[in-house]
């Protein structure tokens, strides 16, 4: 992967990483900004593509890509930890500011799926394919087959199935990347190209030893992602059931657009969520990433742990912790 190091990101950026997010009156403006640690190399792909005046789709896409075809990272494309019956598949949606938007689910076989996604967007009349009428639209549009059941996805599945303990663990996007188990998604990005468009992605492998068939929040237009280009954009991660229950992202930007800034309206929606659910939710982590048309960037989770990669118009990258609601 390309990109600078874990450890020069967070010693150049100390300061930042205290801090509840990266609106301070002395900051760039943001470009790019995407979650967990993964979000680094995701960003540095998808700046380049900014510097070749590429548009905002293409840059989400370029980072999202990026992930999917990380072998480590085993909650995202390739090496994804597969379902309780040992299938990976895949889910991922990509949208632009103006309402265009495509998403697939349940995608088996395609390492790429943001890109097919992208297709669902530009090439159907639909928003959402799912299952096996996602991979058939994929091979009609000529992308390649491949297994993406590692051997080392593979040996974890085995042991899983040893216990059949199902217990998703808070930040395993961090504490197991790369390599080793994780239990839930999601590398989502979003992006502000040249001329000012936004766009974002989202794109996972779900929740590991997951029942046959879920489908999370992350490929759903409103919950995992929303972008519109009159005020921002916003992604979730984390327990995909509960940003579903509260629309997570597509809240985040309405509340944008009620006056809030990035910080502030991620911590309401994280609010909500608790008020909602109460002690349901006591070993879950949620966390809801935001950008706005003006590049203010900010962040907010259940509880501590959750980082996100910031990348501004010059390229330079600071890894940010965000502020929790619970300590």
């Amino acid at each position: 992967m390309s990109g600078p190091s874990r450890r020069a990101v967070l010693a150049g950026a100390a300061t930042a990483a205290a801090a509840s997010g990266i609106a301070q009156a002395d900051t760039p403006p943001a470009v790019l900004v995407s979650t967990w640690d993964f979000g680094v190399p995701a960003n540095a792909a998808a700046h380049a593509v900014r510097e070749a005046n590429g548009s905002a789709l293409d840059m989400v896409e370029a980072g999202a890509r990026v992930a999917e075809a990380d072998v480590t990272n085993a909650s995202v494309g390739i090496g994804g930890f597969p379902d309780r019956e040992g299938h990976v598949t895949l889910d991922a949606v990509i949208m632009n500011g103006l309402g265009d938007m495509g998403s697939v689910c349940a995608l088996e076989d395609i390492v790429h799926a943001v890109s097919v996604a992208r297709r669902v967007m530009e090439g159907t009349p639909h928003v959402i394919l799912v299952g096996e009428g996602a991979r058939s639209f994929a091979l009609d549009q000529g992308f390649e087959t491949t297994r993406l059941l590692t051997p080392e996805a593979e040996a974890a599945w085995r042991r899983w199935l040893e216990t059949s303990d199902y217990a998703p663990r808070a930040n395993s996007e961090n504490t197991d990347w790369p390599g080793g188990a994780s239990d839930h998604d999601t590398i989502g990005i979003l992006g502000i190209d040249g001329q000012g468009r936004m766009a974002g992605a989202c794109t996972t492998s779900g929740m590991a030893f997951k029942m046959r068939g879920r489908v999370g929040d992350s490929p759903i237009p409103g919950a995992g992602l929303s972008v519109d280009d009159e005020v921002g954009a916003a992604t979730g991660t984390g327990v995909g059931e509960d940003i579903l229950r509260v629309s997570g992202a597509h809240a985040v930007v309405e509340a944008m657009r009620a006056g809030l800034d990035p910080d502030a309206a991620c911590k309401r929606v994280i609010e909500r969520l608790a008020r909602l659910r109460g002690d349901r939710i006591a070993d879950h982590q949620v966390a809801l990433l935001a950008l706005d048309r003006q590049g203010r960037a900010g962040a907010y989770a259940l509880r501590p742990g959750f980082t996100y990669a910031v990348t501004d118009a010059v390229g330079d990258t600071r890894l940010v912790r965000a502020e929790s609601l619970f300590s």
